[in-house]
């Protein structure tokens, strides 16, 4: 990647000042010299880094749904029915669920770099062993490995956003952050069909090796160290676990130009880099939050309605319209079609209203800096756009659930999950950015938290959704889905009105506890 000396504001050896170059964050400093810079990357730099940890997240949600396609086609092969195969599609997102709680917290301490060097080990280690595996047991276990693996990406993608993004100017970075998560579901069934067609079935997870081993060579050397309790705002060299040779090319480069790390600096940073163990107790910690939970609740079951929609509809599909793999495996691009769209609209409504509500409260809008929102009500302005498009998604999924269950022409099921597509993503979005709002010194460990409500909610809903079917109708069953999801909407009112006080408190708590720990 490009060096980022340009947006330094550290001291050359010789004393002279390092200008920056852009005249944005000249005015920033200006305005508000107490605040702390966020990050030494350009933009251009930050988006490519952000869009790196998002492909990396891609292969959880890939992992998951590659195979949905070829759940018939393995039943047969294993001599097991579709509703034992179903329960590796379960357990996937069981495991999903727990993994990132133990890869987060050790990330926010160890750095993001030898996370996804844990990650991607174990998960290329699972395809390679389901790839030579021929047993329902194996298939069963090795799943949920391979999710063990995959699913902790999520949590070091969003872990990347906290320490490059400021609250200001997230909603731009909307489209990058969720590129991975929106691309998994909605490519991986037509990959999983057109393999399941004209492949033999383990072919699923021979691509997924390959592709894995490949994204993770270029991750390892060109990814840089972003952790801020290991490299500050960029500024500081990583220790030499944590080293890339992008790292390796910009530090060079800023010692050739005289621009020195801070020994000050250096030496705090590095009291705060410690290796440990994996833990679930830094998440845990954040599940026990009052707001949080609230959060995690909603996101969860928005979460499930997008997965009951996703495992229902190859059912759906095969039995009531009698589709192929193939013409099955394209259903699901309305879907994904959709939360594309939400990916590139969603950032613009998010920025907007957090500018409107910034104006109101007097804050200045501040790009690349650290804030102190604590008297500012980041919870409105998340929730001003989350509340209406997490209404749109569960009418639309209803809706789904009913135009199928009546065999409407599939026109209308298409137009449906497009629409459900763009909702339901659209509110996971904001309140995965309002997660890192509410906790930025530990956003991987966040995420892990809303990936452990999403994700165990998640597998209920895809366990449920095709006995519910078959019992009650599709209509019936995304119609209770629906209306759990809106009898737990009036949490999303509760945290827009009390949100910000019930964070003061938390964070008055943890001020008193840190002065004293001190004493």
């Amino acid at each position: 990647m490009p060096d980022s000396s340009d947006v330094n504001t550290e001291k050359h050896s010789n004393g002279a000042a390092v200008p920056p170059k852009e005249e944005e964050q000249l005015q920033e400093q200006n305005v508000r010299p107490q605040l702390e810079k966020l990050s030494v990357f350009t933009k251009n730099e930050k988006r490519a880094m952000v869009m790196v940890g998002s492909l990396a997240s891609f292969f959880s949600p890939l992992s998951s749904t590659i195979y949905f396609p070829a759940l018939d086609t393995i039943a047969a092969a294993l001599n097991q029915s579709t509703s034992n195969i179903d329960i590796t599609v379960t357990t996937y997102l069981i495991m999903q669920g727990i993994a990132p709680m133990l890869i987060a917290g050790f990330s926010d301490s160890a750095g993001r770099r030898p996370s996804y060097i844990i990650c991607f080990t174990i998960y290329m280690a699972a395809n390679l062993g389901l790839g030579l595996q021929n047993s329902f047991a194996a298939l069963l276990v090795l799943r949920c490995l391979q999710s063990g693996g995959s699913s902790g990406t999520v949590a070091l993608a969003n872990g990347l956003v906290g320490d490059l993004v400021s609250s200001s100017e997230r909603g731009a970075y909307i489209a990058f952050s969720s590129l991975g998560s929106i691309l998994g579901p909605s490519t991986s069934p037509i990959i999983g069909g057109l393999i399941s067609q004209y492949l033999e079935w383990h072919w699923v997870f021979w691509f997924l090796l390959i592709l894995g081993g490949v994204f993770f060579v270029l991750l390892f050397l060109f990814l840089p160290e972003t952790c801020r309790k290991v490299v500050a705002d960029g500024s500081i060299p990583p220790p030499a676990l944590n080293w890339s040779l992008t790292d390796a090319i910009r530090f060079r480069r800023r010692k050739r130009k005289g621009i020195v790390p801070d020994p000050e600096k250096l030496a705090e940073v590095r009291k705060n880099y410690t290796f440990r163990i994996p833990s679930p107790l830094p998440t845990l910690k954040i599940c026990l939050d009052l707001e949080t939970g609230l959060v995690l609740l909603t996101t969860g079951l928005m979460f499930a309605a997008f997965y009951a929609v996703m495992t229902g509809a190859t059912t759906s599909f095969h039995k009531v319209y009698h589709f192929n793999n193939i013409v099955t495996a394209l259903m699901y691009v309305p879907i994904g079609a959709g939360g594309i769209l939400s990916a590139f609209t969603t950032g613009h409504l998010v920025d907007w209203r957090y500018r409107v509500n910034a104006k109101k409260a007097n804050l200045p809008v501040l790009k690349n800096v650290r804030q102190d929102l604590t008297n500012f009500n980041i919870e409105r302005a998340r929730m001003e756009v989350a509340i209406p498009v997490y209404y749109i998604g569960v009418a639309t999924m209803i809706a789904y659930g009913w135009v199928v269950g009546r065999k409407v022409n599939v026109a209308a099921p298409v137009i449906l999950m497009f629409l459900a597509g763009w909702g339901l993503n659209a509110t996971s979005q904001v309140l995965s950015a309002l997660m890192v709002d509410l906790w930025p010194d530990s956003a991987a460990a966040a995420t892990a938290a809303n990936n452990l409500f999403r994700c165990e909610l998640g597998a209920a809903a895809s366990a449920a959704i095709s006995p519910m079917g078959a019992a009650m109708g599709w209509g019936w069953a995304y119609t209770t889905l629906g209306l759990i999801a809106v009898a737990a909407s009036p949490s999303l009112w509760f945290i827009m009105s009390s949100g910000m006080k019930l964070r003061q408190k938390r964070l008055r708590k943890h001020r008193e506890k840190a002065v004293t720990s001190r004493g």
